[in-house]
């Protein structure tokens, strides 16, 4: 076991909470469009913590290439790229802007993935895809690193707000590059990104942001949400108890893990990494159902270790995303985990649930603010324009459950209408191929401007969900690495 405990250990260092020159740089901004800052409610750990930008990091070179995959005469037609350094809602924080020779007005904002607990923060850069098929399309992007690392949701929805209103003052001031007003923004993004393009069109986000923007559409990718905490303490708690240390409180977590591997697994690494024991199939068939029920590619995002090890390494938290938060947000007082279909629970099943540790959210864990949006903005489903999803199936990392809730959520709101959503049969996160992304923006910008809506997957419905075929319609693996062990779609 002394081998298995080192690679926890250099795993489990590597992340820990949530597992993906200028020419002027003034921090003196405008901050006209911030209202006066108000008393703080509650304070937290992160309110204590100091960003720094690396500013060598945020040069990058435009994008003049060959398209590939959008036909032989696409082609960017000259695109300027401009960085600097703007003052967010945590401190400084670095942008990126490129606009191509033939922009049609319209501005993509480009919201990053968790990036890390690091107190230096790092120039940002959607896909070479991504870039090619907006800036193809006519379309400007942006991006901010955020004032802050760690789960900082409302750091994001702050300061990418505050850089789709400003960042023509900043090219004036670090460039003296004056530009129009854009004419149309859009945003996406992917991970904590998708979470915070979400969001960002969230009838609560329009009302209590400090920066409002009225996006005309968005595109969270492999998104997170609220749920993610509740699927990070589950896991964690269920293979604590299962592995038979539920007598031990749950913050020995990580000191346990090697035993609790150990006894839930046949081996981590190997030909046999990630096989389970009679223990640990329970564990396996609770995180099935956790994540979103009986579907393909379940069993192969199951083992995929660098995700198991990212879920697993956030196990003993107190609950407040490691200081995102002032109280815990974790709440399994009404859970119910089941590793058999039956209709009702089997004794087993009823001894377990039990027996398990319960632990109730704090009710003001995550309240309202005057100052601006909630530290974990929530995404509720009440939204006004087109939103686009794309997740894979086998992410054991940010589930596919999140795309079942949002659905839930919307319909609740009537706005169901508004909600395209794609799944795709991949096992890692964020897995996307080139064809994949590139069909899901294309459907995307003809959507939202008064293009017809594009078709999507029903997440919800059980026996639909768990076909074999499942997620053929928009899995396109050209582009891909990695798929090729897959389970092949059905023929016809």
């Amino acid at each position: 076991m002394a081998h298995l405990a080192l690679r926890t250990a250099a795993l489990l260092l590597a992340g820990s909470v949530f597992v993906a020159g200028c020419n002027g740089s003034s921090n003196n901004d405008d901050d006209r469009n911030t209202p006066p800052p108000s008393e703080p409610e509650q304070t937290r750990l992160h309110d204590e913590r100091e960003f720094t930008v690396n500013e060598q990091s945020l040069a990058f070179d435009a994008n003049t290439g060959a398209l590939p995959g959008l036909g032989p005469n696409a082609a960017v037609q000259g695109a300027a790229r401009y960085y600097g350094i703007y003052q967010g809602i945590q401190g400084p924080a670095g942008y990126r802007v490129e606009i191509p020779q033939n922009w049609n007005g319209g501005l993509i904002m480009w919201t990053r993935g968790y990036g890390g607990e690091s107190l230096t923060l790092s120039g940002v850069t959607p896909s070479i895809v991504f870039r090619n098929v907006v800036t193809a399309a006519g379309y400007a992007w942006a991006t901010s690193s955020y004032s802050a690392n760690f789960y900082d949701v409302r750091a994001a929805v702050e300061d990418t707000n505050k850089l789709a209103l400003e960042f023509r003052d900043y090219l004036l001031r670090d460039w003296s590059v004056e530009v129009d007003e854009p004419t149309q923004y859009l945003i996406a993004g992917g991970s904590l990104g998708g979470h915070t393009a979400a969001v960002l069109v969230e009838a609560e986000t329009l009302e209590r942001a400090r920066y409002k923007v009225n996006y005309a559409g968005a595109m969270p990718l492999c998104q997170s949400e609220q749920n993610e905490f509740n699927w990070l303490g589950d896991y964690t708690l269920v293979a604590q108890h299962l592995a038979g240390y539920g007598d031990r409180p749950s913050s020995e977590f990580l000191t346990l893990l090697p035993n609790i591997l150990g006894t839930l697994f046949v081996a981590v690494e190997g030909d046999n990494a990630w096989v389970t024991t009679a223990q640990g199939d329970k564990l396996k068939e609770i995180a099935r159902r956790l994540t979103g029920g009986e579907r393909p590619i379940f069993d192969e995002g199951f083992r995929v270790g660098s995700l198991q090890m990212a879920v697993l390494g956030t196990g003993g938290s107190d609950g407040t995303i490691n200081g995102i938060l002032a109280k815990p947000i974790y709440d399994n007082t009404d859970r119910v985990y089941r590793w058999t279909n039956g209709a009702t629970p089997t004794t087993e099943e009823v001894t377990f649930n039990e027996s398990i540790e319960r632990k109730a959210a704090d009710p003001e864990a995550n309240p309202l603010r005057n100052d601006g949006v909630r530290w974990l903005p929530l995404v509720q489903g009440n939204f006004n324009v087109p939103v686009l999803t794309m997740h894979t199936l086998g992410d054991f990392y940010v589930p596919f459950r999140h795309q079942q809730l949002y659905r839930e959520r919307a319909e609740a709101n009537g706005k169901g209408d508004l909600l395209v959503q794609r799944a795709i049969r991949a096992p890692s996160h964020c897995d996307f191929s080139a064809a994949e992304m590139t069909t899901a923006l294309m459907d995307f910008l003809t959507w939202v401007n008064g293009g017809p809506k594009p078709a999507g997957d029903d997440v919800l419905t059980p026996e639909v969900v768990a076909d074999p075929a499942y997620g053929c319609q928009f899995t396109n693996n050209l582009g891909s690495t990695g798929r090729e062990s897959l389970p092949a779609c059905p023929a016809g």
